[in-house]
């Protein structure tokens, strides 16, 4: 479900007339509505691991530097080098010493800072994308912003949490005849993405109760 499509539907939720073109929405709602969809649509996917925004890219690490561009567009999960998975350290001071421990690497002033190496290093990095959409070729982009844009979350878990979060949130009235209805739809959508959306029967969302 494209921009445009989730717009309308959730100007039907409020019981407000649709629109034909992206152009006529110029209503101040309208406005409201399309920031609430955005803001919204980017919180749900950093809210949690998401496996759909799961990416992998390499950094070429140039030897005696010890440090490279961080070019990464989102949350490093892993950095991979010669097979050895390298932890994140916290202390940059080290890294300029290079007395940081063995095997660990270090973020400072937009670089990413590694031991230096005799000779150049490909490290393999996996990362969750910042991007929460995608324009109609599939090329990824921080935001909805044209009709045909399509959110990053899987269907058919995007439309209900974007529609009956989108409208919950604009009226914010829990007294609104319709909010717990929209609230529900919004809570049982978000459950059955986490529930969902793994690629593997192993790995299901588990609940831990400890005793005081």
């Amino acid at each position: 479900m494209n921009y445009l499509e989730l717009i309308n539907k959730c100007l039907v939720e409020l019981n407000y007339k649709q629109v034909n073109e992206f152009s006529e929405l110029i209503k101040n709602e309208h406005k409201k509505l399309k920031n609430i969809i955005n803001v919204l649509n980017s919180e749900i996917c950093g809210m949690d691991k998401w496996n759909f925004l799961q990416r992998k890219t390499t950094l070429t690490i140039p030897a005696n530097a010890g440090e490279v561009e961080n070019t990464i567009n989102g949350r490093i999960e892993a950095v991979i080098i010669d097979g050895q998975k390298y932890e994140y350290y916290q202390n940059y001071e080290e890294f300029f010493t290079n007395s940081q421990p063995s095997g660990t690497y270090c973020f400072y002033d937009d670089k990413i800072l590694f031991q230096i190496f005799n000779t150049d290093k490909n490290a393999e990095v996996l990362y969750y994308t910042k991007n929460c959409a995608k324009n109609v070729s599939g090329q990824e982009k921080l935001m909805l912003e044209n009709d045909d844009d399509c959110s990053l979350i899987p269907e058919p878990f995007s439309e209900p949490l974007l529609v009956y979060g989108a409208c919950m949130r604009l009226k914010g009235n829990p007294q609104h005849v319709r909010f717990s209805y929209w609230l529900s739809m919004y809570k049982d959508a978000l459950a059955n993405l986490r529930s969902r959306i793994s690629a593997t029967a192993d790995e299901v969302p588990t609940v831990n109760m400890k005793r005081r």
